[in-house]
């Protein structure tokens, strides 16, 4: 199958980019979302690590190229949509999230709907301070 035929089954959005999950292989974690456009997609199968669609630089973001935290891709799914990506990872030194922790999905919502907050509720793992210069 050519490379134009498998990228064409993704479906892109108005602005070419697919909303992208990333797990950790073996914990099942969900480690972040992100965004893809064909470029990073493509990237992505051909290095074997997560890159990404910077949409706040406009630029593609190789996963870890600062921190190091570098995601090896074990796997990469479609949805039944075809609108959604899901890629396994193996994530280097087991922090996915700039804020030092395991996962973006640290935050958990607590309590009512009148008086509920957000709670962090992981570890931070290594501080963000120490990681990125």
């Amino acid at each position: 199958m050519s490379a134009a035929t498998w990228l064409n089954k993704v479906k892109w959005d108005d602005q070419g980019l697919v909303p992208v999950i990333a797990q950790e292989v073996g914990s099942n974690d969900v480690l972040m979302f992100a965004w893809m456009n064909r470029d990073a997609l493509s990237k992505t199968v051909e290095i074997g690590e997560a890159v990404y669609w910077s949409r706040s630089r406009k630029k593609l973001w190789h996963k870890g190229e600062e921190s190091g935290h570098v995601q090896k891709v074990k796997e990469i799914r479609l949805d039944c949509d075809q609108d959604v990506v899901l890629i396994k990872v193996e994530q280097a030194d087991g922090i996915a999230c700039h804020t030092g922790r395991h996962s973006c999905f640290f935050q958990k919502f607590e309590g009512s709907l009148n008086e509920g907050d957000w709670q962090a509720v992981d570890p931070v793992l290594k501080d963000p301070e120490s990681i990125y210069k």
